[in-house]
């Protein structure tokens, strides 16, 4: 590679997560067993042995909703502690957050301080450890653009990551889980200080197996021995898998209910759905017993006390978080249009950005009643996973949330995860896909064939790009003379979740 600047990053000619996943189906899982070996020795062919990344202070996040936000609120309230006035003699000086996937830039993913890496420093590291790669192809006679010669996308990252962190000193660091957890590539970490399992539910069948206590084995595999272990309140079938795992490490498995502060609503969450109130109480633990780990003997320890009093920086990192794209409402005075954001890509996710939805038009309407010709209108896609089962879910908690027998929407765009006309930027570039469903539309059709088949009265149009989505919401939008914004719910995939966001701040 001639240009070594961030736009000259080769991320995407690596083999897409769509066809490791696809092989791993079709091997009946057995691919799963080798993932670890084979993720250890590519951190020795880039230097590395697994327990050096004991020195970044690790916290290991898994399960099935809610490990992003979780991520993002204990990182927020880690960087209450990094240096300032107040921490004139700090015990943590650099907080790394690595998460999974990206919204608008790939840079996202590998954060310090709450902030991406920046463009130069993202091309540094990754071409430090594309050479390092080729130098080790190059010592066993393999050719350095032979098929093998790097790790595929995730794995990449995850190194590429890890190693970051080290070179910029950083020395707490929060991780969360891709897929799965007990052969994910970040379950390479040896020593971490916390290892917690939010929320879990049905997703990765593939990959993780098709039932509840399956599913909580892998995510189990995370603890570690001599780590603590948090989980949130789970069914009864998964809780005791995730005991039984937790009892093998030798190590005892802590259940974290809602902290009274945030149920009473005392403190106003940065993100702030209900639900964010289950996954912010399991970030408080996390933190404590962290921050205790490396020093911080004044707080208390949470596997004692259940709801500890919260010190200062924790209710600041609480309130001051951000995570885009999570139950967000964007609201443009020039169009009219209250955008209305929220990934909600399994079954337990759609369903919560439905009730979410169906909140906020009932909110908008003060005397609970409905302005008939009013347009709401949903744009959504999901390429992978059971899509129709996905759109049946959110029309389905719609109308329970709404009390209504009316159609939830007037207007439904159904589009690929392909952002503008002209093409995608290469942060949005999906591979995670099968590229003939994408060209065909084959998902769009179908699932506009199964909502006309529930909703007769709303227009249900398919759509290639994002960009056409939301150029045809606002042209509705108007058309209208009413009073009030229009409401415009964008969901499903996190893919088309971050290229709405781009589209949206490319038109400011």
């Amino acid at each position: 590679m001639e240009h070594r600047d961030y736009s000259a990053t080769a991320l995407n000619t690596l083999q897409s997560n769509f066809s490791i996943v696809d092989a791993i189906r079709k091997s009946g899982r057995g691919m799963n067993k080798d993932a670890i070996p084979e993720m250890i020795e590519w951190c020795r062919k880039i230097g590395y042995e697994p327990s050096e990344f004991d020195r970044l202070k690790p916290i290991h996040i898994a399960g099935t909703k809610g490990k992003g936000s979780t991520s993002a609120f204990i990182s927020s309230i880690l960087a209450q502690y990094l240096p300032t006035v107040e921490q004139s003699t700090p015990k943590l000086h650099r907080v790394g957050l690595y998460t999974s996937p990206h919204l608008r830039f790939v840079r996202e993913r590998i954060q310090i301080d709450n902030q991406p890496l920046s463009e130069p420093n993202f091309a540094k590291y990754f071409f430090e450890v594309w050479d390092r790669l080729e130098a080790a192809a190059e010592a066993s006679n393999i050719a350095p653009d032979a098929s093998g010669s790097k790790p595929v996308y995730f794995r990449y990252l995850t190194l590429m990551a890890l190693h970051a962190y080290l070179q910029e000193s950083v020395d707490s660091t929060v991780v969360e889980c891709g897929i799965g957890g007990e052969y994910d590539s970040t379950n390479i970490l040896v020593h971490p200080t916390v290892a917690a399992v939010t929320n879990l539910g049905i997703d990765h069948i593939s990959m993780l197996g098709p039932t509840l206590p399956e599913i909580a084995w892998h995510k189990a595999g995370i603890f570690k021995p001599d780590s603590v272990a948090f989980t949130v309140p789970q069914p009864a079938e998964a809780l005791t898998v995730l005991r039984e795992r937790a009892a093998e490490k030798g190590i005892s498995l802590h259940v974290v209910e809602r902290h009274p502060d945030l149920e009473n609503d005392s403190i106003k969450l940065g993100l702030s759905a209900d639900f964010q109130k289950t996954n912010a109480s399991l970030a408080i633990a996390v933190v404590a017993a962290h921050l205790r780990a490396i020093g911080y003997t004044s707080i208390p320890d949470p596997t004692v006390t259940p709801h500890i009093q919260l010190p200062a920086e924790f209710k600041r990192g609480l309130e001051q978080v951000q995570w885009p794209g999570r139950c967000e409402v964007r609201r443009d005075a020039q169009s009219g249009i209250a955008w209305h954001i929220d990934g909600g890509h399994t079954l337990d996710s759609i369903e919560v950005s439905g009730r979410w939805f169906a909140e906020q038009i009932s909110a908008s309407s003060p005397n609970g009643s409905r302005q008939a010709q009013k347009p709401i209108i949903l744009i959504f896609n999901q390429q992978t996973r059971d899509a129709n089962a996905l759109a049946r879910a959110l029309y389905t908690t719609l109308q329970s949330g709404l009390s209504t027998s009316t159609s939830p929407f007037t207007h439904v765009f159904f589009t690929t995860n392909q952002t503008f006309s002209t093409g995608y930027k290469p942060d949005l570039i999906s591979l995670n896909t099968n590229k003939s469903d994408v060209d065909t539309l084959a998902v769009q059709r179908a699932l506009a064939s199964t909502w006309e088949e529930i909703d007769h009265s709303a227009s249900v149009s398919v759509v290639r790009t994002i960009e056409e989505a939301i150029t045809k919401a606002q042209e509705i939008a108007a058309t209208w003379e009413g009073g009030g914004d229009i409401m415009v719910l964008i969901t499903g995939s996190l893919h088309l979740v971050g290229g709405a966001i781009e589209v949206l701040e490319s038109e400011k």
